[in-house]
């Protein structure tokens, strides 16, 4: 996925992207066991994707505590 598609997701629909994508990689390793996997490339996709929608996640988890932050000391 193109980041620019990951930043219009909110935080819920980023977790469920991120399970989403992980649950991928588990059964592309599981058919890369057995060398059914049509597709290697594919798994380091899923890896910078996954990166992706944990960097997103975290930005907006530091955004909501600044805010939190910036409210305890008004």
């Amino acid at each position: 996925m193109k980041i620019k598609e990951l930043i219009a997701l909110t935080a819920p629909e980023l977790e469920a992207k991120g399970r989403d994508f992980r649950q991928e990689m588990f059964n592309l390793r599981l058919r890369q066991s057995t060398g059914q996997l049509d597709k290697p490339s594919r798994l380091r996709d899923l890896r910078k994707d996954i990166a992706r929608v944990e960097t997103l996640l975290t930005q907006f988890r530091r955004k909501l505590n600044s805010k939190i932050e910036v409210n305890k000391k008004s």
